[in-house]
């Protein structure tokens, strides 16, 4: 593939469209791989309504869509809270010793529901 064109790249490449809360939750993924279901459970290292960053020994595919449940605990949480939806890989990196990976999740609709609970449970 070429390269993008610098008229085609936004003109603040860096700007996020949601702001990102340092939160580690455990979130259960689904994905295919191949003929089957795959599942892995990974740990958030970041949050917000679009999306978020995982921490996994396993790599997913980019571009790979994926559902999963992130569970919420503690904080001003009283009884945990499952957070459930579906996206798609947009980054694998390896990530640290151990042969880790981080992985970031596009979600295909704003979790609307942590919108006014992401700057509590990050406090």
């Amino acid at each position: 593939m070429g390269k993008l064109n610098d008229a085609a790249r936004p003109p603040h490449p860096h700007e996020r469209k949601y702001r990102r809360f340092p939160l580690c939750y455990p979130v259960h993924v689904k994905f295919h791989f191949g003929d089957s279901v795959s599942e892995l459970q990974a740990v958030s290292k970041n949050v917000s309504i679009g999306g978020f960053l995982l921490e996994t020994a396993l790599p997913i595919l980019q571009h790979c869509p994926v559902s999963f449940i992130m569970t919420l605990h503690g904080g001003p949480v009283i009884r945990p809270i499952q957070v459930v939806g579906e996206g798609e890989v947009v980054r694998v990196e390896p990530h640290g010793p151990g042969a880790r990976f981080v992985i970031a999740v596009k979600c295909k609709r704003p979790i609307s529901q942590m919108q006014h609970a992401l700057p509590e449970l990050a406090s």
